[in-house]
């Protein structure tokens, strides 16, 4: 089986990590990096054990060999480097959020069937085998309905103005960055809101601190949702059926383990994971690059194209404007 030779754009902390993943994952290479540093790139290259370093990202788009990249930039590049990627005929795998609004994602998307090339939105808990097993319970209905959901995620980040977290122009905030995530698991486990409510509290730099949210659907049902930057949240997403209550652990957009809840007792599921966990979502892409897919069976186009709008109406709801 010929091996798939991954680039990868942008050579930060997220960058780190799914490096270290794809080494668990059969067929990959880590074949180029590319960093506009130079030394950026010799020193990420060494520590992953990276075939190729590239200071240019056009450079190491030209090179034939190359087969899939992942982009791991902030958020503000990722419409950009799609589509300079696609313009190159590469897949692409592009680190949540896809981009910073809904046109962006159209274009990209657009560009991605024109040029006949796989593209998919890197989130990467759509993958972990928790998170597959919960989705399952869901559609079986085995405890019955979902009657309230509850997902937060939140950590007291350092202020630091040269960081991307704080920087506006970067895209930073909690609501892109960590928000996502319980957003994410409401649409998984719930659909598409009826109606949307939500608050924000602001840093002076613009970026959101906190975000609270409730996404109500019908029969009276909500999903309670939060993310922060400046407190320490237990990071779980609770799911009360009508016959139990299941519980992602703390972490729940990681590997974790489940509690599960019924009148019978409790029970903790535990979920055998032998790697970082970014190797699932790497899995899955050189799964549909071999089948010749251009669109991922699972985090579908239609997927981040809804994930992206319920971004947006929350921005709009609490008057964040990029």
């Amino acid at each position: 089986m010929k091996k798939i030779k991954w680039g990868i754009l942008g050579l930060g902390k997220i960058a780190g990590k799914f490096a270290t993943g794809l080494k668990d994952v059969k067929g990959a290479e880590l074949y180029a990096v590319a960093s506009r540093s130079k030394t950026k790139a010799e020193t990420f290259a060494k520590e992953h054990n990276a075939t190729k370093l590239f200071s240019s990202y056009e450079a190491m788009l030209k090179d034939e060999e190359l087969d899939v990249v992942y982009i791991a930039t902030p958020h503000v590049f990722h419409h950009q480097q799609t589509l300079l990627c696609l313009d190159h005929k590469k897949a692409v795998l592009c680190e949540k959020p896809f981009a910073m609004n809904k046109k962006q994602v159209e274009e990209m998307i657009a560009k991605a069937k024109k040029e006949d090339v796989f593209l998919m939105e890197a989130l990467w808990t759509q993958f972990l085998p928790h998170f597959k097993f919960v989705i399952e319970q869901i559609k079986s209905e085995k405890y019955g309905k979902i009657k309230n959901l509850k997902a937060d995620f939140g950590f007291p980040a350092p202020v630091d103005l040269d960081k991307r977290l704080y920087n506006k122009s970067l895209g930073g905030g909690s609501l892109l960055d960590i928000g996502i995530y319980p957003i994410f698991m409401a649409m998984s486990a719930l659909g598409i809101p009826e109606k949307i409510q939500a608050k924000a509290s602001f840093h002076d730099t613009g970026i959101d601190e906190d975000c609270d949210m409730i996404f109500e659907y019908k029969d009276g049902v909500e999903a309670e949702l939060e993310s922060s930057i400046v407190k320490q949240t237990p990071t779980t997403a609770v799911i009360q059926f009508e016959k139990a209550t299941v519980t992602l652990n703390t972490r729940f957009h990681e590997p974790s383990s489940l509690k599960i809840q019924t009148p019978e007792g409790e029970e903790t599921k535990e979920f055998e994971v032998n790697s970082n966990g970014y190797n699932f979502e790497a899995e899955h892409v050189q799964k549909m690059l071999r089948e010749g897919k251009t669109e991922s069976t699972e985090m579908t186009f239609e997927k981040s194209l809804q994930l992206i709008n319920l971004l947006d109406k929350v921005r709009s709801e609490i008057g964040l404007e990029y």
